[in-house]
């Protein structure tokens, strides 16, 4: 690794760098810069910065070129992807399961994982013993309203008819997204929780030019739009609920950025793809939500939501899921006694794995098991984190 220099880590298994931007602006230059290089590397660009993975080394150094040639500097730190892995006696049905729920892909771990590279990978592992009672943890997923439909789960249940159990009875509230608006100067948006519009653009200049207008729409808006480059695709995003005026705090009618970054898609040729728009939270049931919700602001270097009224807690670059937290009846112990069929796994950077153990156990955090590159932790009511670091990923060693 020390050939492709210190911008680097491997994060969850791939070639991961982040660039901190003063402006969306000038994170736009450096992705335009890196989409003449291959239409195949994962751009995700943000108001502070953007994250580059590569899958192999080839084009590491040139995109550290870039960035050095634009004055734009690395911040490994921030690196991290928090996935979600389900322990089942039963890991082929219930991957079946959510290959439907999420329009995933399978991996040959066994695994599923998103084809756009932006939802948190699911990890499926082998459990013996018997965990009957209801989990304290469930995810939300937002998909349009033909995309559910032909997901194909069954019959919904739960207090807004969106509940699903695979044959684990784990559970996934199934949510029908809606258009943005009424009109049609935002025909191309879905209201997944997040508004979005993923456009396919088939020329690497057509993405480029689409990417240059965003960012600089956004920047005149003063908004911090969420803008991710996948070949042959745009995918511009509010981030959730910041397309809502009480959630962004900003003066701003969100709907009227979305209807002028429409217009230059469109113009550019561009053409919006319905079907892919998605959004992923986790949500984690608890008899005490504040000591629960601190540990994993913590763990995970995440921010509180601004509402008052929100439980929400959220990667301040929206890189990871966003988590929910909900008040658990305290009197359900056998429920809170027992260990959850879901956890949660964070890869960090070697170098970082210390550290990050340390403000974990700080939080209230307990070590349950630990080897040299995974450690099983547990939040203040046992709801559990597998903090992963990878051997030989070019950071600097000593403290992992």
């Amino acid at each position: 690794m020390a050939e492709i220099g210190t911008d680097w880590r491997v994060v969850d298994g791939v070639l991961t760098a982040w660039f901190d931007t003063p402006s969306l602006v000038e994170g736009a230059a450096l992705a335009g810069r890196i989409g003449e290089l291959s239409a195949d590397i994962a751009v995700d660009l943000r108001a502070t910065g953007l994250r580059v993975r590569v899958d192999s080394g080839e084009y590491a150094e040139a995109v550290s070129a870039a960035a050095r040639d634009l004055g734009l500097v690395a911040d490994p730190a921030v690196l991290q992807a928090l996935n979600v892995v389900f322990d089942s006696p039963n890991p082929s049905a219930v991957r079946q399961f959510w290959q439907r729920a999420l329009d995933y892909v399978p991996t040959d771990d066994g695994g599923l994982v998103d084809r756009l590279r932006r939802d948190p990978a699911v990890r499926i592992g082998q459990a013996t013993e018997p965990r009957p009672l209801r989990n304290r943890v469930h995810l939300d997923v937002v998909r349009p309203s033909a995309a559910v439909e032909q997901a194909n789960l069954g019959e919904a249940s739960g207090p807004f008819g969106v509940r699903h159990a695979d044959p684990d009875s784990n559970e996934v509230d199934l949510v029908p997204g809606g258009a943005l608006g009424e009109g049609t100067e935002t025909a191309d948006w879905q209201a997944v929780f997040s508004a979005m519009a993923c456009y396919r653009t088939p020329s690497p200049a057509q993405q480029r030019e689409l990417t240059a207008a965003a960012a600089a729409l956004a920047e005149d808006a003063g908004f911090p739009l969420l803008i991710d480059l996948r070949s042959g695709l745009v995918i511009i995003d509010s981030g959730k609920d910041q397309w809502e005026g009480d959630a962004h705090g900003l003066e701003l009618d969100f709907a009227d950025l979305a209807e002028k970054v429409q217009s230059v898609a469109r113009k550019l040729g561009a053409a919006a793809d319905p079907g892919l728009p998605r959004f992923v939270q986790l949500f984690l049931d608890a008899a005490d939500v504040e000591a629960v919700r601190a540990f994993w602001v913590a763990a995970l270097g995440y921010a509180p939501d601004r509402r008052a009224e929100a439980s929400d807690i959220y990667d301040p670059r929206r890189l990871n899921p966003v988590l929910v937290f909900q008040e658990l009846d305290a009197s359900e112990a056998e429920r809170r006694r027992q260990r959850n069929r879901i956890h949660f796994e964070l890869a960090v950077p070697s170098d970082l794995a210390q550290s990050r153990l340390a403000a974990i156990v700080a939080a209230g955090g307990r070590i349950l098991d630990q080897s040299a590159d995974r450690r099983l932790l547990a939040d203040p009511e046992g709801n559990e984190l597998v903090l992963v670091t990878e051997p030989g990923d070019g950071s600097t060693p000593g403290d992992a």
